[in-house]
């Protein structure tokens, strides 16, 4: 097939779309729960109503904002112009999302309450219209397997020094602009300097890219045949499953891991880690450094941990560590799948995750330099997933052009933002589900023994059974490399035949004119 070979400018520009959405992404998964319950006291369960259900909503929506992209036909494209249309509203309604009521404006607390739904279900609509079409590009930018990899690749590069900003600036910055204030004001400022780091990314983005694979006959089928013609489609089916799986693990993990840190781990062992780091002082004053300016330095002394901050420094040093370890890996791995394929790649990986997580159970409370290992370890082993599944999703849209002879890349990424958004929310109700069911969680005993037991085996050997529904998902994708291969040829030769080759039309600002 015709090689499509894309510039380093176009695959670091494409990247910085995904950055933008993952302040927004790691801000909800991260600190919106407790935003919501101390910053404008709203009670747990209505917080959690608040996040639940503007998220399934999210998921609902998917799949209709598919149907609009697949329909949209503008010189820039079907999905790219999503990118830039949404822009200015998301960086809007991202800060509006983060400013809590005044006190002094006299709002009732059902105000209060629905001035957080209508604004989180806002961004969530945003993210939506931005994201899934944004998604979708990757797979009408190239038609080549291989720089679609890579476009990925440079994609969660970029996302996860996205994940490290998030997670390791967003409460110092707010602690620092809350000075003279109070935390609503560090938050709105904090999230301002994000939203408008999310415009100017989301601009590169479309600035930067172009959309060159253009299908062979422009569909004009209903969205209801769409459908069912991917009920047909037996890898998209296995994707979706592992969709779910994958995403329900990752939220289920993120609230495990912290539980299990915060209160399984031996805070002496902690303590002994980060001070053999430079990151501990007895005195009280602090060191006047920048880590301590941060919140890096654990006051105090080996003796007096019961309400310092050494599990939260500690975690941290954790999570950096994993992404870190992640984006370097990302970067390493980019050949593997020309050489072994996407499939491949995906059930090996994710076998050896299953591994890795089952693994953290035999850990012992102070074993905190093993779990710091295991930690790296288990981030190694995943990160080569990472661009080779969502190139997958891309050949899941080619398997259906290439059964049908019709392409609809919008209804399929939408239906995989479907799943990732059930799984997201799904995970969240089944690890709160898992302790109250098994382990007798009681909220206001978070340090019982039952409940430790809970956080121990959900964040092993749970992980580790998500994992293995993975790599089963991935072993009923038959979508192996030699049958991707022969179907890119295949399509390649159709849209040669058909005079639509990716490459053959450069008009005015560089798109592709779509028409219907």
């Amino acid at each position: 097939m015709k090689s499509q070979p894309l510039s380093f400018i176009e695959k670091a520009g494409y990247s910085c779309g995904d950055a933008a959405a993952n302040l927004v992404f790691m801000s909800m998964i991260l600190f919106q729960l407790n935003f919501y319950t101390d910053v404008f006291g709203l009670s747990a369960n209505t917080a959690a109503a608040i996040l639940l259900w503007p998220r399934l909503w999210d998921a609902v929506f998917d799949p209709v904002m598919g149907v609009l992209a697949d329909r949209t036909n503008t010189r820039w494209g079907k999905f790219r112009p999503w990118v830039l249309w949404t822009s200015v509203p998301w960086a809007v309604v991202m800060v509006l999302a983060y400013t809590a009521p005044d006190p002094a404006w006299g709002w009732s607390t059902g105000m209060v309450i629905a001035y957080a739904g209508i604004t989180n279900t806002l961004l969530m609509t945003l993210y939506s219209m931005n994201n899934m079409p944004y998604s979708a590009m990757s797979g009408v930018m190239t038609a080549d397997l291989n720089e679609r990899t890579k476009l990925n690749s440079f994609r969660f590069v970029s996302v996860n020094v996205a994940q490290f900003a998030v997670g390791g600036l967003t409460l110092p910055l707010v602690a620092k602009f809350a000075q003279g204030a109070d935390r609503a004001h560090g938050w709105q400022v904090t999230m301002s300097i994000w939203a408008v780091a999310c415009l100017v990314l989301f601009l590169v983005t479309f600035f930067t890219t172009r959309e060159r694979v253009r299908p062979i006959v422009e569909s004009h089928t209903s969205p209801k045949q769409d459908f069912l013609d991917l009920l047909k489609n037996g890898p998209w089916i296995a994707l979706v499953a592992y969709t779910v799986f994958q995403f329900g693990m990752l939220s289920l993990r993120g609230g495990a891991h912290y539980n299990y840190y915060h209160h399984y781990a031996d805070k002496a062992a902690m303590f002994d880690f980060v001070a053999a780091l430079g990151l501990t002082t007895p005195d009280a004053g602090g060191t006047g450094s920048l880590a301590d300016s941060l919140g890096y330095i654990v006051h105090g002394t080996r003796d007096q941990l019961a309400s310092s901050n050494v599990a939260d420094v500690f975690n941290s040093i954790i999570n950096m560590a994993g992404t870190a370890t992640t984006i370097v890996v990302i970067m390493a791995s980019m050949g593997l799948s020309a050489r072994f394929g996407r499939r491949a790649i995906g059930v090996w990986c994710f076998g050896l995750c299953t591994l890795t997580a089952c693994a953290m159970y035999l850990l012992p409370p102070d074993a905190v330099w093993a779990m710091l290992g295991l930690h790296i370890l288990s981030a190694i082993v995943y990160a080569p997933t990472v661009a080779v599944m969502w190139s997958m999703y891309a050949d899941a849209a080619d398997y259906s052009e290439w059964q049908t002879g019709r392409r609809f890349t919008g209804m399929v990424f939408a239906t995989i933002g479907f799943a990732l958004k059930a799984g997201l929310a799904l995970g969240s109700a089944s690890f709160l589900w898992l302790l109250a069911g098994l382990f007798g969680y009681d909220t206001q005993a978070p340090t019982a023994p039952n409940a430790v037991e809970g956080y121990r085996v959900a964040s092993s050997l749970v992980v580790g059974a998500l994992f293995a529904a993975c790599t089963v998902c991935l072993l009923l994708n038959k979508l192996d490399k030699q049958t991707t291969l022969r179907m890119s040829d295949e399509l390649a030769q159709r849209r040669r035949k058909a005079g639509v080759d990716g490459d053959d039309a450069n008009e005015g600002n560089g798109a592709v004119p779509v028409t219907a």
